[in-house]
């Protein structure tokens, strides 16, 4: 073979190779799949992410934990100065204080004011004896008069004793009534007094609850993610102090075509393969599909795909293994969910499950 046929020849040896080479990689990228009865889709692993926020304004005092820590729930993970919460407490104590004097106060001003009805009572009582004399007096008066064994003056004497008296009784009822309702007012003011106290033990405890909180706990055991805030930093209420992931909640999302998302009920199985450790298979379960459809994330690679509405869909891994396994769950982690579309077929052997000993 002459050396201008090799030169010919060579042009057409290589676009002969680089054909293969596009063949044989497109067809190692198309989606082989266990079939029919699986789909798949692409997400990341994801977490339950709590914050660990002040309730009330003020400076951070401590926190007892970094980031990576893993902790549990009613554990204590940081604290804010209560100094000024600790004086308003034992202000409100001194408050509850002066509210059991003043019950006492009341309690005994109504002692007071029964034993002064009590007396008035008595001269009510008094008077009205001095009634009954006066107008048995006049009644013989008037008798004797008749006779002329009297004087007129006498008679008129007496009558205006019956009268004096009846005047005196009359007040004397007006004073007892006087004094019922001084009682009455003493014991509304005893009432408002224990009331009072109520308020103030209400009070303390909402104090002593605000110093509770200045504890930052955990709501559930997790891993701490981040720390946002650092000692000595002054927050608002509601300030964000630590992040938190529950690494027993963990699920991926992804999403599915509308003809999919129709033959998957929740429950359904779903096997995890990521990225990052593609020789394991995880077990997880559809935990939710969106009610609604939606454009897919720009994630997709073809434009065909992107322009189809697709469902949002979260599986969530078995929470056991995630129990045996927390020091290896990270989230974040790119990977492949594939969903059973019918319950009767065998998963195949590629997406058994393969799971990392503890």
């Amino acid at each position: 073979m002459n050396t201008d046929l090799r030169k010919k020849m060579i042009p057409a040896i290589i676009a002969v190779a680089l054909g293969a080479a596009a063949w044989y990689g497109w067809s190692r990228l198309q989606p082989s799949g266990p079939g029919n009865a699986f789909v798949s889709g692409n997400g990341r692993i994801e977490a339950t992410e709590i914050d660990v926020a002040t309730k009330l304004a003020g400076r951070v005092e401590n926190i007892l934990v970094g980031e990576g820590d893993f902790v549990t729930a009613g554990q204590v993970l940081g604290t804010m100065q209560i100094q000024t919460l600790e004086a308003q407490r034992d202000e409100a104590r001194a408050h509850h204080q002066q509210t059991h004097t003043a019950v006492s106060t009341a309690l005994a001003q109504v002692a007071v004011r029964e034993g002064d009805r009590a007396a008035v009572l008595a001269m009510v009582t008094q008077r009205e004896t001095e009634l009954d004399a006066a107008q048995r007096r006049l009644k013989r008066s008037e008798a004797l008069s008749s006779e002329g064994a009297s004087s007129q003056q006498e008679l008129d004497d007496d009558r205006a004793r019956v009268r004096g008296v009846q005047a005196a009784v009359g007040a004397a009822q007006a004073q007892a009534a006087a004094a019922q309702a001084a009682i009455a007012a003493a014991r509304a003011q005893v009432v408002g007094a224990q009331a009072m106290v109520v308020a103030s033990q209400a009070t303390i405890a909402r104090i002593e609850a605000d110093i509770a909180d200045s504890q930052l706990k955990a709501p559930r055991d997790g891993r701490v993610q981040y720390r946002i805030a650092q000692p000595g930093e002054v927050l608002g209420g509601g300030g964000k102090v630590l992040n938190l992931v529950d690494l027993s909640d963990v699920f991926m999302t992804f999403f599915l075509p509308e003809a999919a998302a129709g033959r998957v009920p929740l429950g359904t199985e779903v096997r995890v393969v990521l990225d990052a450790a593609p020789d394991f298979v995880l077990p997880a379960k559809i935990s939710f599909v969106a009610a609604t459809a939606q454009f897919t994330p720009k994630t997709v690679e073809t434009a065909s795909e992107r322009q189809k509405l697709m469902f949002r869909v979260k599986a969530q891994i078995n929470r056991e293994l995630l129990q045996k396994n927390l020091k290896q769950v990270k989230t974040g982690l790119p990977g492949m969910a594939w969903v059973k579309l019918e319950a009767d077929a065998p998963w195949p052997s590629e997406l058994a499950v393969k799971v990392p000993t503890p």
